[in-house]
């Protein structure tokens, strides 16, 4: 079995959580595909290598769905390559992923619904980034970790 687990800062979703599911599944540690990038994308290079490692019968352990894909075309056509080569998927929190016509309807019924969560993700941080730039005293990009004040008075030894 091997698996693909994703950094990713909110609870339940930082990577050391989700391999420590993994590990509790039987995934050996050496098995288990991580990265940093967005589940958004599908080009992502350990996401490409994991797929291009499987074989018939192995099998793909994902903790959320949403760790897998979150745009719907590109997650059903993902797996719907998965299941064809003969190789299974099984979501933690969801359950082994079939070829049936009724594992394939909840299947685009949850990858909608996490496409759907992450464009709300997208649109309440636009919008909190829109309102923060209305804000005096407003810089883009991160803060320095010494103010102008600071750096200016600075004593060099």
């Amino acid at each position: 079995m091997l698996a693909l687990a994703q950094k990713k800062q909110l609870e339940g979703n930082r990577l050391e959580a989700q391999i420590q599911e993994l590990l509790k599944e039987g995934i050996l540690l050496e098995n288990i595909f991580h990265e940093q990038y967005t589940g958004s994308k599908l080009d992502r290079p350990d996401f490409r290598a994991l797929i291009n490692t499987v074989t018939e019968g192995d099998r793909i352990v994902v903790t959320k769905l949403d760790r897998f894909a979150r745009n719907t075309l590109e997650g059903l056509a993902a797996i719907q390559d998965l299941l064809s080569r003969g190789v299974s998927i099984h979501i933690l929190n969801m359950g082994l992923i079939d070829n049936m016509s009724i594992g394939k309807l909840i299947l685009t019924v949850f990858f909608a619904f996490a496409e759907f969560e992450r464009s709300l993700i997208v649109e309440r941080t636009q919008a909190g980034k829109e309102i923060t730039r209305t804000k005096a005293g407003f810089k883009e990009g991160r803060p320095n970790t010494y103010t102008d004040h600071q750096i200016s008075n600075a004593l060099f030894y």
